[in-house]
């Protein structure tokens, strides 16, 4: 039984020399500093598209649409594989993050060609995401009618 214990000792003591060291304050402020620019980026498109006469509604829609745009070339040409690298959790604003594991799923198997690599893996992410944003959203709408 000592000497369970013992090797259990030692097998800590392996684990936590060669595990990486994580800096939380730096990570946490990259992902801070980016995130934020990136939520920066997606308010200036808005004011930039209401200041050229559209709704506020439209300009928040079409901002949407940019940012999902954006993160998509900047995925397909790796430059948003090194920003997520760099900014961890950060680059995971919702909709360029979503829009980034969508698009970098679909790449790894566009040598499959263009339906079933491309197209098929498109919602190999997409798919489980909309099939529990329904069931949520009718779970909710019931509890809505509910109450």
């Amino acid at each position: 039984m000592a000497n369970i214990k013992q090797l259990k000792s030692q097998y800590q003591q392996i684990v936590k020399s060669h595990s990486p060291k994580n800096n939380v304050l730096r990570n946490s402020l990259r992902a801070f500093w980016v995130g934020g620019t990136i939520c920066i980026i997606g308010q200036a498109l808005t004011n930039v598209y209401m200041f050229y006469g559209m709704e506020r509604e439209d300009a928040k829609m079409l901002m949407t649409v940019t940012l999902i745009l954006l993160s998509t070339i900047l995925t397909a040409l790796n430059v948003y594989d090194n920003i997520g690298q760099y900014a961890g959790a950060g680059a995971l604003v919702p909709i360029t993050g979503f829009a980034n594991s969508m698009v970098s799923s679909a790449m790894e198997f566009k040598k499959e060609g263009y339906i079933y690599g491309l197209g098929a893996k498109l919602f190999v992410v997409a798919g489980p995401v909309i099939v529990f944003g329904t069931i949520a959203s009718v779970v909710v709408g019931i509890i809505y009618y509910l109450v």
